[in-house]
């Protein structure tokens, strides 16, 4: 789940009044080859943006709060959460130098049609690496944490009435989690979230690389002691990338996590969107948070 070809969500704000917020959500998709033909200068005329950040107790983390031009308050405001690995806010990621600003992009294009954004630098990437911990320290309960301080440290703010999570890939999942435990989130979006636990995805992409069966052995028993909370000493060399001994912890708390039942969970209004050519979340993965919560809107694009 690293970077993808993106979109931009547009959004009305006078019809995102819940309980009926994502029933009354239109969304216009364009390629990203689209944006690049678009007048950025004539578009950010029109925007206001205020940097924002969320002290915590292993650092500061920083955003950017983009406002529609002419904003009414209160208004429903939407937090977007970046995918896995060094992704920056824009939706960057330093790893192969990949810049295609697409969270940037969907922050924009949300406020040209009313909806205020913010988005931010995980912990550890770009503006808020002051806030990294020590990969051996790092829990996904650390990123789940970091959205509900923003969630709080926006709903103190009186222009906002409400928080609309929107989770790309890893963000889907860090996202549903801190929607189901926060009641102050009153919607949710998953843009290529999984719909699988992560211990699944990555045995599923061991497997599609054409890796001998004796290595997706060995992949699914360290997953299987993982999944009980034991870390596994005994690692192959090969593996090691994977399951390198300062990671695993890391991954057991994130092994935790299933997507199906969090989104089953979910009272407020939900969007699935899920891309049919997407090469690492599959359309089935969609799919399966649709059958969890039969409630969730689904838009496969």
């Amino acid at each position: 789940m690293y970077m993808k070809c993106f979109f931009a969500i547009f959004v009305e704000t006078n019809k995102l009044q819940y309980p009926n917020i994502m029933k009354r959500i239109f969304f216009l998709f364009l390629s990203l080859l689209a944006f690049s033909l678009l007048s950025l200068s004539a578009q950010q005329a029109t925007l206001q943006e205020e940097s924002m950040s969320l002290n915590t107790s292993t650092g500061t983390i920083y955003g950017k709060l983009t406002l529609p031009d002419g904003m009414k308050s209160p208004s429903v405001v939407a937090l977007l959460i970046a995918g896995s690995g060094p992704t920056d806010m824009d939706g960057n990621t330093a790893v192969g130098n990949m810049n295609n600003n697409s969270l940037k992009y969907l922050a924009e294009g949300l406020a040209k049609n009313g909806i205020p954004v913010l988005r931010f630098d995980k912990r550890g990437v770009a503006s808020s690496a002051s806030a990294d911990l020590q990969e051996s320290e790092l829990r996904f309960e650390h990123y789940i944490a970091d959205v509900e301080g923003w969630i709080e440290l926006l709903m103190a703010d009186k222009r906002f009435k409400g928080v609309v999570i929107v989770g790309h890939s890893e963000g889907a999942l860090i996202g549903l989690e801190a929607c189901r435990k926060n009641t102050k989130a009153k919607g949710y979006v998953s843009l290529a979230g999984a719909g699988r636990p992560a211990y699944e995805i990555i045995e599923a992409q061991v497997a599609a690389q054409m890796t001998p069966e004796a290595v997706q052995k060995q992949v699914a028993d360290i997953n299987a002691s993982l999944k009980e909370g034991r870390e596994v000493a005994d690692v192959p060399v090969y593996l090691q990338a994977l399951f390198r001994p300062s990671v695993q912890p890391y991954l057991i708390s994130w092994y935790r996590y299933d997507p199906q039942k969090l989104i089953a969970s979910l009272k407020v209004p939900m969007l699935v969107v899920q891309g049919r050519t997407d090469i690492q979340v599959s359309v089935q993965d969609a799919e399966l948070l649709k059958q969890a919560a039969p409630r969730a809107e689904l838009l496969l694009i």
